[in-house]
């Protein structure tokens, strides 16, 4: 079996798994960004926090994305002590998150004993204006190993920054879905064959980018509706 797919809370699902049973860790959490007050944090939804109002797109709501940062620290910090946990030594872990949360992320992956590398920003070609500023026109993955980076296992040479846009139409299946070709140029820094954890899976799309480069997928899905998008986009790329 080239990918497995776990329907559940994250954090349960990590604790029953072994010891340095994956080569590296891929993810991209809710974001738990963009509100000023606690009215916004709980009342707003995540569709109405990263969906612009014209969005023709129906696609579902998700949870988890109402916490405040000391909640958001905890949490994260949860999640990332267990990854590090499953990982074997020396494997990889990006981490998405946008600028409000570039710090909380950093603070929670090297409190789960990660060894922070850097920051490899994803450009969006199209992006929200802002009127009076600058276009927010950026997010990041941080980059961090499980002790030394094993260059011997996977010696690439790998840009500092990716530039692609989200998917439009019936394309994208997912609210916050990263490009395709985003995810393919960042599964580089796995090693050929290794297997790739994704706790936070989504619509799938660190899977997709495992499968079709001949590595192999472990996600983790709390919505029922992601969970079978993820498998049927699986499916297509086994």
């Amino acid at each position: 079996m080239t990918w497995t797919l776990h329907e559940g809370d994250a954090l349960s699902v990590l604790t029953e798994m072994p010891d340095a049973c994956v080569d590296a860790v891929i993810t991209d959490p809710p974001y738990n960004s963009g509100a000023p007050t606690m009215a916004v944090r709980t009342g707003d939804t995540a569709r109405g926090k990263y969906v612009s109002g014209d969005a023709k797109h129906t696609l579902p709501d998700f949870d988890g994305d109402q916490r405040d940062q000391r909640g958001y620290l905890a949490f994260l910090t949860m999640i990332l002590t267990q990854c590090y946990r499953v990982t074997r030594r020396g494997g990889p872990l990006l981490v998405f998150a946008d600028f409000r949360q570039v710090p909380v992320t950093s603070d929670a992956l090297q409190a789960a004993g990660w060894t922070w590398r850097g920051i490899v920003p994803w450009h969006k070609p199209i992006a929200r204006p802002a009127k009076g500023g600058f276009k927010r026109a950026c997010e990041y993955a941080l980059w961090a190993t499980k002790g030394p980076v094993d260059a011997t296992r996977n010696p690439v040479y790998l840009p500092g920054l990716y530039s692609a846009s989200q998917p439009r139409g019936t394309n994208r299946r997912h609210i916050t879905q990263k490009p395709d070709e985003l995810m393919a140029g960042l599964i580089e820094v796995v090693a050929p064959g290794g297997i790739v954890l994704d706790p936070f899976a989504g619509s799938g799309s660190t899977g997709v980018a495992a499968l079709t480069t001949g590595r192999k997928f472990v996600g983790i899905e709390i919505s029922s509706d992601y969970a079978t998008v993820t498998r049927e986009r699986l499916t297509l790329a086994s």
